[in-house]
C-alpha cells in the first residue's frame, strides 16, 4: 500500500509528515490551528531566551555569540517544520529546492555585497587624503 492510499487515520502517522502537513488534514481545524499555536509558542520562547541570554551574565561572556547562534538555528528549524511544513518526504522535493534556491541567492547576494565593499574599502583612499586632494 502507497503511502497515497492511506486512509485518513493512519496518515498522521507517517514518519516523514511534519506538524501541519497536508496528509493530516484529516484531523479538522482544530488540530490544525494547535500545530500553529504549538509553533508560535515554541519561536516566541526561543526568542524570549536569545533576549535574556543577550542580556544576563547566565552563559560565559565569550560564548553569548555561539548561544545566539545556536537559538537562531534552533528557530529556523522551528519555522521550517512548523509553519513552511518542510519534511523528507518525496514529494517535498520541490519545497526543499525552492528553498534551497532562495538560500543559494541570499548568500550570492551578501557575499558579493560583502566582496565588493571589502574591495572597495580596500582600495579606496584614507580620508586625510581625499580631503588634500579637494584643496
Amino acid at each position: 500500500m502507497s503511502p497515497r492510499e492511506t486512509s485518513p487515520e493512519n496518515r498522521s502517522l507517517a514518519p516523514d509528515s511534519a506538524p501541519g502537513d497536508e496528509l493530516a488534514e484529516g484531523h479538522g481545524v482544530g488540530q490544525a490551528v494547535l500545530v500553529y499555536v504549538v509553533g508560535l509558542a515554541l519561536a516566541v520562547i526561543l526568542t524570549a531566551t536569545s533576549f535574556y541570554i543577550a542580556g544576563t551574565d547566565l552563559v560565559w561572556a565569550p560564548s553569548i555569540p555561539v548561544a545566539l547562534v545556536v537559538l537562531a538555528i534552533a528557530q529556523m528549524g522551528v519555522h521550517l517544520v512548523f509553519f513552511l511544513h518542510i519534511t523528507t518526504g518525496p514529494d517535498n522535493t520541490n519545497n526543499v529546492m525552492a528553498l534551497a534556491f532562495g538560500v543559494l541567492i541570499v548568500v550570492l547576494v551578501i557575499g558579493g555585497s560583502l566582496w565588493i565593499m571589502a574591495n572597495l574599502n580596500h582600495n579606496m583612499l584614507p580620508m586625510d587624503q581625499i580631503m588634500r586632494m579637494q584643496r
